[in-house]
């Protein structure tokens, strides 16, 4: 397979290329927008790209962004740092936040990240930051299971005749 085949397996270059079979074949620019579901300003483009390049100016290019800034080779040693704890990097409490790990790039990579871009850099890692629990750390879990078991029954049957006294 040559590289002009694994180019043409973009979807939206085929539709291009499609539209230009249908033009050559005596199409309308309205008939082809019609088929392609695309709008007949799309089709015009098109078709005044391939009147100044020919063929080539229906080819896909490669949707080009700023370049990241952790290097391809920094950014799988994130999660390493991160099994680290937050509590090592000077944190209260040991739940990753975005905004956390932003200033955990910021001091191990010397590289800015806004928060909300960080969940991207994460969710492309496939490391989840931990929700904080609101729980009280004073929090006795036998009294609470014990609770469960013995008050709330009692509450969940004296409730209905409350209810029914107040009503009276």
């Amino acid at each position: 397979m040559n590289t002009k085949q694994i180019h043409i397996s973009d979807w939206k270059e085929k539709r291009r290329y499609r539209a230009l079979e249908l033009k050559r074949a005596g199409w309308t620019h309205e008939e082809i927008a019609d088929a392609l579901g695309v709008s007949e300003r799309a089709v015009s483009r098109w078709m005044k790209a391939v009147r100044e390049e020919g063929k080539a100016g229906l080819e896909g290019r490669p949707h080009v962004g700023a370049p990241p800034k952790l290097s391809p080779a920094d950014l799988p040693l994130l999660p390493g740092l991160l099994a680290e704890g937050a509590e090592a990097y000077g944190f209260h409490g040991e739940v990753w936040t975005c905004a956390r790990v932003a200033t955990v790039i910021k001091r191990e990579f010397g590289v800015s990240y806004h928060k909300n871009h960080v969940s991207r850099l994460l969710k492309a890692l496939e490391w989840t930051p931990q929700r904080p629990l609101n729980r009280a750390s004073q929090r006795d879990e036998r009294k609470i299971k014990r609770w469960r078991t013995n008050g709330w029954p009692e509450l969940k049957k004296s409730a209905p005749r409350a209810a029914a006294d107040r009503m009276h």
